[in-house]
Order: structure tokens, then sequence, then C-alpha cells
């Protein structure tokens, strides 16, 4: 099985940063794509962004330009710069990966909450 924690949510205002990551963990061959997707009650969960095993991105349009995703493959981990944070990104981000172990699957954490209120 595979286990992904992540960590660094907070409460910050507007126009603040924040840092999150996500460690994945377990019997993994090889993580193929990482990355965030954001939760908001009475929403549907939306991507944020993703980073491949070869640096390729990909970016929601609402998050291009202030937000930056990153991984240490050594790690397993991803991080996720967010700067210029707005009131609307407020929301639970999920660490999201697709990992290969005995097989191929997608894998979700548990979330960690983020709060941009002044």
């Amino acid at each position: 099985q595979v286990q992904l924690v992540e960590s660094g949510g907070g409460l910050v205002q507007p126009g603040g940063s924040l840092r999150l990551s996500c460690a994945a963990s377990g019997s993994i061959v090889s993580v193929i794509v990482m990355g965030w997707y954001r939760q908001v009650p009475g929403k549907e969960r939306e991507l944020v962004a993703t980073v491949t095993g070869t640096g390729t991105t990909n970016y929601a349009d609402s998050f291009k330009g202030r937000f930056t995703v990153s991984r240490d493959n050594a790690k397993n981990t991803v991080y996720l710069q967010m700067n210029s944070l707005k009131l609307e990104d407020t929301g639970v981000y999920l660490c999201y990966a697709v990992v290969q172990t005995r097989t191929t699957q997608k894998y979700w954490g548990h979330g960690t909450q983020v709060t941009v209120s002044s």
C-alpha cells in the first residue's frame, strides 16, 4: 500500500504565502505523477497542479503565475509553493499521486486545510 501525508496548511492573510508538502511512502516502484487538488464544500474537487517524474507541470488557470508545483524524486515528495494568496484560494488541498507498485493506481492524501482570511 501507499500512503500520502500532507503538511504545511494553515491560516494566512490575503497576499501571503504558504508551502505545502506531501510525501509518498510504501511499496513504491515509481511515482509517475504527483500533484494537488482542492476541495471546497459544495463544489467538485478541482485540479490545482501536477508534475511528472521528468518535471513536466500542469496548472489550472486559476493558479497559474501564483502557485508553483515541484517534486523531489529521491524523496517521493511533492511541494506546492503558494504566493499572492487570495480569499478564494481557501479550501482543503489534497495530495494526489499515480504510483506504480505491483499495479499502477491513483492515491489521495487526507488533505490539509488552507484558509486565507484577513
